[in-house]
């Protein structure tokens, strides 16, 4: 086995192309399809990580990126941006999602068909390996794009790696170690609109304060992970991981030839599984088979990986359960593990939350969080979710991205170590700053529940209650899509077939968390009765059961309204023992149960988008 050398920086291009952007029709040398890095970058795994994840280059395809201008939520949004009037506002979405038709002169396309066919690969190969660090703050795709001419009359391709002098790829190259830097993702990953950002008077918070419609590389650049030490991870150390004794082409694969500096997987896992299974139905084997379906096949895999790293829970639960008095203290600590916000990125029509159960003889009992089919989330006075919410200030209206200019609320929880910015604080009262002046990384709070009264469905037997704690995120909730479906033309009605068309959405479950416990208090059965339970009608055998109350009053089984719990509370009840339970995480899809249904193009106006 030959080993790619390593020290030795050859130089092939011939300079660095200006010191701004690149704007469109600049290129002389336009960028390279997508097809021909295709036909040499794909390869199977050597033998000694046969069984892993696919490294391959081309695995990009199958994930948002290579998708970012194939996404049909995407194009739903650009209708309803460019129905909202913003001059010049559709521009940068054009210059995010489809780089190439933005560089090419196109950057006032605002429906998908009018791409010419190599703008639908998305944020591809040579766009990133063509990237220049010219000093340009991140943020709103300012890419500055590589077109000086090396010797050999090519366009250095841009990556982390050196070669020796007799064994080179087969097109120029240049070590060039922006590649592997944060810097590079936010290019893209920082995004403001033209809007001043106003409080909840109105009044700007600062006339050079734009609207920052997600932060996510400032995110990561205000945490503990950009900072060099034991905590320091890179954008590309969570999202594409790293991979020992690898090569990058398919020829040096063949020839056993590897670097020793290992390489990273493209396949780009975020949170978007949904999405992403659409886009297999689209273009996958089934649909116009421009994509195989083992590409969308890592994607999905890979967004699990993420979604299982992404956040920890540590419950306190109770002993055991009566009935007759209900439940207190039931303490749930919500950990962010990523690099950013939890959840991060575009915010409209996203919500993470905890689902909080107590089942007895498989029916519910108590809950907090639940989702209701073809509604979404029920609103208890208990639920607690993590989303962002903004509004244009004057009309009080969301979903409209380009006229949004006020945070109402930034529930999300921060990452370690987040220091105070005006761009990454929390909006609200959630979170309160720890004693090192960060934002802390999790989030806590105590949940209770009324007395119930149940029938016991297993008369003369030892009861018991099961408890569940599992974190619950969509990407797109049903009251997003059916907005789309209103304000968003064609475009926001494919965006309603598709959705309905995959069926029933599961919420992505990013943590779990279940204990059994004795119960007590249940009621003895009256004569000639089987039992029941205290929701759904009673057991199967048909017996009605009583709904949990609180002096009288239907409560729904929702409860009462609890203080989070303060900080440290949960470590010192975990250290006393008793009725504890587990961290645990779960990179697994929500249970069946958790449905929205909505009829094809028939959703229901249940909700108007304003608050």
């Amino acid at each position: 086995m030959r080993v790619f050398g390593v020290g030795t920086v050859v130089w092939l291009a011939g300079g660095v192309a200006g010191a701004t952007p690149t704007e469109p029709g600049e290129l002389t040398n336009k960028l390279q399809a997508t097809s021909e890095c295709i036909k040499c970058h794909s390869f199977k795994n050597p033998d000694e990580i046969a069984e892993e994840p696919f490294v391959t280059p081309v695995a990009w395809q199958g994930g948002m990126m290579a998708n970012s201008a194939r996404d049909p939520v995407f194009w739903a949004g650009v209708a309803v941006a460019d129905g909202d009037g913003v001059v010049g506002g559709t521009e940068t979405c054009i210059r995010c999602h489809v780089p190439r038709a933005f560089v090419g002169g196109r950057q006032d396309r605002v429906a998908f068909d009018e791409l010419e066919e190599d703008d639908r690969t998305g944020v591809d190969c040579d766009l990133c390996h063509r990237l220049l660090d010219d000093g340009t703050p991140a943020g709103n795709a300012m890419y500055a794009i590589d077109d000086v001419l090396g010797m050999n009359g090519e366009i250095a391709k841009r990556g982390p790696w050196d070669y020796t002098e007799d064994l080179f790829p087969m097109h120029a190259w240049l070590a060039d170690p922006y590649m592997g830097e944060s810097r590079a993702c936010g290019t893209c990953h920082d995004v403001t609109t033209e809007q001043v950002r106003v409080d909840e008077s109105g009044t700007p918070l600062g006339m050079d304060l734009r609207f920052g419609e997600q932060r996510t590389y400032s995110e990561w650049f205000n945490s503990a992970y950009a900072v060099p030490g034991d905590n320091f991870k890179s954008c590309q150390d969570c999202h594409m991981p790293a991979v020992n004794d690898v090569a990058g082409c398919a020829e040096f694969v063949g020839q056993g030839d590897s670097h020793p500096t290992g390489g990273r997987r493209h396949d780009l896992g975020g949170a978007n599984r949904r999405m992403v299974e659409i886009l297999k139905g689209m273009y996958g084997d089934a649909g116009e088979g421009t994509i195989g379906d083992a590409f969308f096949d890592i994607a999905i895999a890979s967004i699990d990986r993420t979604l299982a790293e992404a956040a920890t829970l540590t419950v306190e639960g109770p002993a055991s359960v009566d009935l007759a008095a209900g439940i207190s203290g039931w303490s749930v600590r919500v950990t962010n593990e990523s690099g950013h916000k939890l959840p991060s990125g575009y915010s409209e029509g996203r919500v993470m939350w905890l689902e909080v159960v107590g089942r007895y003889a498989g029916e519910v009992v108590y809950s907090s969080g639940r989702w209701i089919e073809g509604e979404g989330l029920e609103g208890d006075p208990q639920q607690r979710t993590y989303e962002a919410v903004a509004v244009e200030h004057a009309s009080n209206t969301r979903f409209h991205l380009l006229r949004n200019n006020r945070w109402v609320v930034d529930s999300r929880i921060p990452p370690l170590g987040l220091t105070q910015d005006i761009e990454t604080d929390p909006v609200g009262d959630r979170y309160v700053l720890l004693p090192d002046l960060t934002w802390p990384n999790f989030d806590e709070v105590s949940y209770a529940f009324p007395t119930a009264e149940v029938v016991d469905a297993t008369p003369g037997e030892d009861d018991v209650m099961d408890l569940s704690v599992r974190l619950l995120y969509v990407v797109n909730t049903p009251e997003y899509v059916e907005f789309l479906a209103d304000a968003g033309g064609d475009a926001g009605m494919l965006v309603a077939e598709l959705f309905a068309g995959l069926g029933a959405v599961e919420p992505l479950v990013l943590a779990e968390w279940s204990q059994t416990v004795p119960l007590t208090g249940l009621m003895e059965a009256a004569p000639g009765s089987t039992g029941g339970s205290s929701e759904g009608g009673g057991s199967e055998g048909g017996t009605s059961a009583s709904v949990p109350t609180s002096g009288g009053v239907p409560t729904g089984g929702t409860g009462v309204v609890m203080e989070s719990a303060e900080s440290g509370s949960l470590d010192a009840g975990l250290e006393e023992g008793g009725g504890s339970g587990c961290g645990c995480r779960s990179s697994g899809r929500g249970a069946g149960w958790w449905l929205v249904v909505m009829p094809l193009l028939g959703l229901g106006r249940r909700r108007r988008m304003s608050l």
